[in-house]
């Protein structure tokens, strides 16, 4: 099982206890355990299961491909993002989801957004990308992503006002700009 780096940061999320509905808490991933990554996994496999549905495979071979599939996301996220911000999804102390955010001088790079399915539409994968927008229109910063084609959720990101920049083949780069 990958681990990711343990990392003291002095970087401040943009999340606020009192921002977020009662029993939702984000915490920073900094010394991870076998049930962080663990869960992980999961969350990732919940992700792509119906897209894996579709190969020939039976369901022990999905979860072996899924778990392969999550641990090289995992090392690409922490080679190209080392001073990112890691952070874990919590209801009432329980991971429900992921939020890995790479902010710099002009921009935050949203690395993912992920949440398990039964806390999907609910409302609260868009309250945490408001507060995120939130966060760049007060820092004067674009907000950029890279949205799978197929991803239901390239739909929500242009509701939200993302504009597609550039079809990259198998992703679409998308960007958010504050209102001047």
């Amino acid at each position: 099982m990958p681990r990711l780096m343990s990392r003291k940061t002095s970087r401040k999320t943009c999340f606020n206890k009192k921002d977020l509905p009662q029993g939702i808490s984000i915490k920073p991933i900094s010394s991870f355990n076998q049930e962080e990554m663990a869960f992980l996994a999961r969350l990732y496999a919940s992700t792509r299961w119906q897209e894996v549905l579709q190969a020939p495979w039976n369901d022990k071979q999905r979860y072996e491909f899924l778990q392969q599939q999550f641990e090289a996301q995992h090392k690409h996220y922490q080679t190209h993002y080392p001073q990112s911000e890691f952070l874990i999804i919590q209801k009432n102390h329980e991971n429900i989801g992921r939020l890995y955010l790479d902010k710099d001088k002009t921009s935050i790079c949203l690395i993912d957004i992920a949440l398990l399915p039964e806390q999907q539409n609910t409302g609260l994968g868009t309250l945490l990308l408001k507060k995120i927008i939130n966060d760049a229109e007060q820092t004067n910063k674009k907000i950029v992503i890279h949205v799978e084609n197929y991803n239901p959720a390239y739909h929500w990101y242009l509701k939200h006002g993302f504009q597609q920049v550039e079809d990259k083949g198998v992703y679409q780069y998308m960007e958010w700009r504050p209102q001047h």
